[in-house]
C-alpha cells in the first residue's frame, strides 16, 4: 500500500469522494456477478476451495500460502467463509498485488477489466485520507479531511465515519478496515438480492 501511496492521489476533497459514490456503487455491484459465479454451491459465501477455483479460472497464479494469507486476511469474522463484502475487499487486495507483477496485471485485465477503475478510486480515496502516507488513517486525519468539506456538523460526521472504519478500535484504520467500511458507505448490502426476490414473490 505504501508503494502505491508514493504515487499520490487525484482526490482534492472529501466532497470529491462523495461525488464518486454512485460510480463506486455501480462498480462494486459488478462484483456481485463475479461472486455468484464463484460461489459454486450458491450458499452465499465462498469457501477456501471455491477461492482456489476462482483464481484458477481467472488464470491468476498464487502459491498455496498466498491464498491462505488472502483468505485469512479477508475472513474478518473468522467463519472460514468469504461473504460478499469480504470478497470485494479480497479482489481489491489482489488488484494492489498486481502492481508487483506485470504477468498478474495482464491476467487481471483479461479477467476483470471493468473493476479496475473502481478499485483505483478506492485506493485513491485511502491515499487522500492518509496524509502522512504511513499506511494508516488516524482519527486526526479523518477529522481534517471532513472538516475541509465545510459541513457544520463535520466533527460529528468525522467521528462517526472513523468509528465505522476502526473495526479493532485501536485508533488507526488500515486499508482493509477502510474497504469494509466503504462498502457500507455506498450502500452495498450482501442480502439485497434476497430482499428483491422476496419482493418479487409478494
Amino acid at each position: 500500500m505504501q508503494r502505491r501511496e508514493s504515487k499520490g492521489t487525484t482526490m482534492k476533497s472529501f466532497n470529491s469522494i462523495i461525488l464518486k459514490f454512485p460510480k463506486i456503487d455501480e462498480g462494486l455491484r459488478n462484483c456481485k456477478a463475479i461472486f455468484q459465479e464463484f460461489d459454486e454451491d450458491s450458499n452465499g459465501s465462498i469457501d477456501h476451495s471455491e477461492l482456489k477455483n476462482c483464481f484458477r479460472k481467472l488464470e491468476i497464479l498464487f502459491e498455496e500460502e498466498e491464498i491462505n494469507d488472502l483468505f485469512q486476511a479477508c475472513d474478518i469474522n473468522e467463519d472460514m467463509e468469504i461473504a460478499f463484502t469480504e470478497f470485494i475487499v479480497l479482489l481489491c487486495l489482489v488488484y494492489l498485488l498486481k502492481d508487483d507483477s506485470s504477468t498478474l496485471q495482464k491476467k487481471w485485465r483479461l479477467g476483470m477489466p471493468k473493476l479496475e477503475p473502481t478499485f483505483e478510486t478506492l485506493v485513491d480515496t485511502f491515499v487522500f485520507l492518509d496524509e502522512n502516507k504511513d499506511g494508516h488513517v488516524s482519527r486526526e486525519e479523518m477529522f481534517r479531511a471532513i472538516d475541509e468539506s465545510g459541513e457544520r456538523s463535520s466533527g460529528r460526521i468525522a467521528l462517526k465515519r472513523f468509528e465505522e472504519m476502526d473495526w479493532d478500535k485501536n485508533g488507526m484504520v488500515n486499508f482493509k478496515e477502510f474497504l469494509f467500511a466503504f462498502t457500507l458507505w455506498v450502500g452495498i448490502d450482501e442480502n439485497e438480492d434476497d430482499d428483491d426476490d422476496n419482493n418479487d414473490k409478494a
